[in-house]
């Protein structure tokens, strides 16, 4: 059952992989010159995973086999990104966003949104947000020996992604091209094909009725009467909207410095999530030796020492810096999004932790990361003059920002468990 789940996983991830970094590639093209939808290609995300618990919940958990809804999502999923290039047409900056930024920030969230490139892309990610739920749930249902095993399934994944970033150097034009749509596509209409020869798994909830609350994981809230708790939800909102510089522009800037291996800045990208294999591998090591609050500050401070090697290499353009930049992703995604996941399961009672860790997703991959993708989609074209960007400042901003947040976080935060714990 492992190999099964592991096919799944690595075409997963392969087929978001294969687009979602080299996405800005194809838009920034001397043809397309769509370079005022990048913030809101990378906001459709962010929306999709606000709204894929009400699927799951109303949905995919009543009236359909697990192993069915996925098949549906990523069917339609993979139609949509094949489609997707077609859509494309130019989108500049509007005059209106150097004169009154929130105004400027308003018409350019407004007009883009409408836009049909971000329509399809939105409809794919409305599709392919709720699988990620639905494999976790797929997998801890059928592996015997779940806390093992899945961590091995879920490393195909993030292989899997690598794999995707490196097929797009071996196109046609690289990270500019239009067949990274289609290869991403087919392989989720391929995987979704697959989905149908997995094990029958019905509907965990069938019958049941749900609330409201439920689904958005409202009964989590009784959590913040831990002042702990309240600082980590705070600081992880907070920590998201930086990173939502990294998701959206560091291709563009290691394609800007010209030190992308095989001339494919897609392919460098690739070293971070390799690095994150390592790093998850070394985390359960970490965690009982310095424990959460250091995991924590460790992860964020990792994001201060990215964006700040990241601000001295614009000017010098140095590979080694940059390429460090890149390979802090491990510390940067285990440390910080996989630890904090830890620290829920740990703090939340049984019978509201699958609630406490949807709110964690809504609070961090939905609400933080689309409005950090409005901040920084701004921030950038404050950035640019004459189609140029400085991305000296535009990396320093969200060094200095992270800082504020981590040493925050080093401050206030205390871990009672642990705090109880020395004192016995």
């Amino acid at each position: 059952m492992m190999i099964r789940l592991s096919i799944l996983m690595f075409f997963q991830y392969f087929a978001m992989g294969a687009w979602y970094v080299s996405a800005t590639g194809f838009m920034l093209r001397s043809d397309i010159q769509m370079d005022g939808l990048v913030f809101a290609v990378y906001s459709v995300g962010p929306l999709a995973a606000i709204f894929s618990p009400f699927f799951i919940g109303l949905v995919a958990d009543r009236y359909l086999p697990t192993q069915t809804a996925l098949a549906i999502l990523f069917i339609a999923s993979g139609i949509l990104l094949c489609i997707a290039p077609a859509m494309a047409s130019p989108f500049g900056v509007p005059d209106v966003l150097h004169q009154n930024w929130l105004a400027g920030r308003l018409t350019m969230l407004w007009t883009s949104m409408r836009h049909p490139f971000v329509l399809v892309l939105l409809g794919h990610m409305l599709c392919f947000m709720p699988t990620i739920s639905l494999t976790a749930s797929l997998s801890f249902r059928h592996l015997k020996h779940r806390e093992k095993e899945f961590p091995v399934v879920r490393v195909l994944g993030t292989i899997g992604w690598i794999c995707g970033n490196v097929a797009i150097s071996f196109l046609p034009g690289k990270d500019a091209s239009a067949l990274q749509f289609g290869l991403a596509g087919m392989s989720a209409c391929g995987i979704g094909l697959y989905c149908f020869l997995l094990p029958s798994t019905p509907p965990p909830l069938k019958g049941q009725r749900v609330t409201f609350g439920e689904i958005i994981g409202l009964g989590s809230l009784r959590l913040f009467r831990s002042p702990a708790f309240t600082v980590f939800i705070v600081a992880s909102f907070l920590t998201v909207i930086p990173h939502s510089a990294y998701s959206a522009f560091a291709r563009s800037f290691v394609e800007a410095s010209h030190v992308a291996p095989f001339g494919s800045a897609t392919f460098a990208m690739a070293f971070g999530q390799a690095s994150e294999i390592i790093f998850m591998l070394v985390m359960p090591f970490c965690v009982s030796r310095i424990g959460v609050k250091w995991m924590l500050a460790i992860g964020m401070a990792a994001w201060v020492l990215r964006f700040g090697l990241f601000a001295a290499a614009a000017e010098t353009q140095s590979a080694w810096m940059i390429m460090s930049g890149i390979l802090l992703h491990g510390v940067c995604f285990g440390f910080f999004f996989v630890t904090g996941m830890m620290y829920v399961d740990r703090t939340a009672p049984p019978a509201i932790r699958n609630q406490a860790q949807g709110f964690l997703v809504l609070v961090t991959q939905g609400l933080g990361m689309f409005t950090g993708a409005q901040i920084i989609g701004g921030w950038e074209q404050y950035q640019t003059v004459a189609g140029v960007i400085n991305w000296t400042d535009f990396w320093l901003s969200p060094a200095i920002f992270a800082a504020i947040i981590t040493l925050g976080f080093v401050i206030c935060f205390r871990d009672p468990r642990k705090d109880r714990k020395q004192s016995e």
